[in-house]
């Protein structure tokens, strides 16, 4: 992949992996669920970001599942800055990461010559 738009899929495949090691960081030893199995958390947190992996061979394919799937990401980022004081710099981390990805997918986007 070496076109113009090759940065962006990169930077878009570190913030997608970023997103999936914070997920495992996070609700697994930084702030472990009081409520819910660890696991049971961790299934719902990190196996839909593994799924795009099936797709990884077309990487824009799989970014722009990713990409679909960080808006639940995002929600649960401002949620969890909202409601939870001690989780905040997580959660931030967590908008940022998504923010990251969706921009990349944005840049990365190839842009079609006007027809006329």
């Amino acid at each position: 992949m070496s076109t113009p738009f090759a940065l962006p899929y990169r930077v878009g495949r570190v913030a997608w992996f970023a997103l999936i090691a914070l997920q495992l960081v996070w609700h697994g030893w930084l702030a472990r669920p009081e409520h819910l199995p660890t696991w049971l958390v961790l299934g719902v947190t990190v196996v839909p970001l593994l799924v795009p992996l099936t797709a990884l061979p077309d990487l824009r394919r799989a970014l722009l599942w990713v990409g679909i799937l960080s808006l639940f990401y995002f929600c649960h980022g401002v949620a969890e800055a909202w409601s939870a004081p001690t989780e905040k710099w997580l959660a931030l981390a967590e908008i940022g990461l998504t923010l990251l990805l969706i921009v990349a997918l944005g840049a990365g986007v190839k842009r079609r010559k006007p027809q006329g």
